[in-house]
């Protein structure tokens, strides 16, 4: 007797093209100067989470992506003013990924570490001592990137 219970093939999904979003992960995966790739499992892990929010094909989702993209793109403020605006709002609230992302970003943009720890340092002042856990792995990563 068989004791294993046959389930169905998932139904196959058309290929879809990929999203600007996914582009753009994909291409800062691989723009790493001499060092490794910064936080690989981060990098590996959101792109396997947005192509699952990708899947569900919502617009609002889609809208919201399109207007977070264009908002740190060079305009009045530079972009790396912008990454570390994000880096700041991201410590102050608590979001690890936030700050992974807008800090790694600053990084590629030609950041300095010092710039990078100034802008920490707001968010603490701002944020309160709440903060200094995300400081410690944000720091974990700065000396990941910079040495």
């Amino acid at each position: 007797m068989n004791t294993t219970t046959e389930h169905p093939a998932p139904a196959e999904r058309p290929a879809q093209e990929p999203t600007a979003k996914s582009r753009l992960i994909s291409s800062l995966k691989n723009t790493w100067p001499t060092r490794a790739r910064p936080r690989a499992a981060f990098w590996d892990t959101r792109a396997r989470r947005n192509t699952n929010l990708d899947k569900a094909n919502n617009f609002l989702v889609k809208r919201f992506y399109n207007i977070d993209h264009n908002t740190y793109l060079e305009g009045a403020l530079p972009a790396k003013t912008k990454e570390l605006m994000g880096l700041v709002a991201s410590a102050c609230l608590r979001c690890d990924d936030g700050i992974f992302y807008h800090a790694i970003q600053a990084y590629r943009l030609g950041v300095t570490r010092a710039e990078q720890e100034e802008s920490l340092n707001v968010a603490l002042v701002v944020g309160g001592s709440i903060v200094v856990p995300h400081l410690r792995r944000a720091y974990e990563l700065l000396e990941e990137m910079y040495g």
